[in-house]
């Protein structure tokens, strides 16, 4: 149950960056698609993000150290533009355009995230 209310939270901040940012898009053509589709980028996000972010911060711990942080808005954006991909070679209607768009995308589903899991509860 879990596992699904986090879904479902990603998904609702990728939405909402869909809305708010530039170059961030979901191309389904009816309302159910959108959901889905969405529902399926928040998965793919999620595993991104358990299988490459640990790898990631492991290997760039010097980075995240010298950067105060800022480090890991770059990796981030780079997660959101591999989801992009990942979700385009599954033929599924999800874009993000650039790393700049890719950038406040992630600021946008990350902040979101956070305000929703403290709003539901995180455990």
């Amino acid at each position: 149950m879990k596992v699904i209310l986090k879904i479902v939270v990603v998904a609702a901040a990728l939405w909402a960056s869909t809305k708010l940012v530039t170059g961030i898009a979901v191309t389904a053509d009816t309302t159910a698609k959108q959901i889905a589709t969405l529902l399926a980028v928040a998965l793919i996000f999620g595993l991104v993000n358990a299988i490459i972010k640990p790898i990631i911060k492991t290997v760039g711990c010097a980075f995240y150290v010298v950067t105060l942080g800022l480090f890991a808005l770059i990796v981030n954006a780079a997660l959101l533009l591999l989801t992009s991909w990942l979700a385009e070679k599954l033929d599924l209607p999800f874009h993000v355009s650039g790393f700049w768009a890719a950038f406040w995308g992630a600021i946008v589903v990350g902040v979101i995230s956070w305000v929703l899991n403290m709003i539901l509860g995180d455990d």
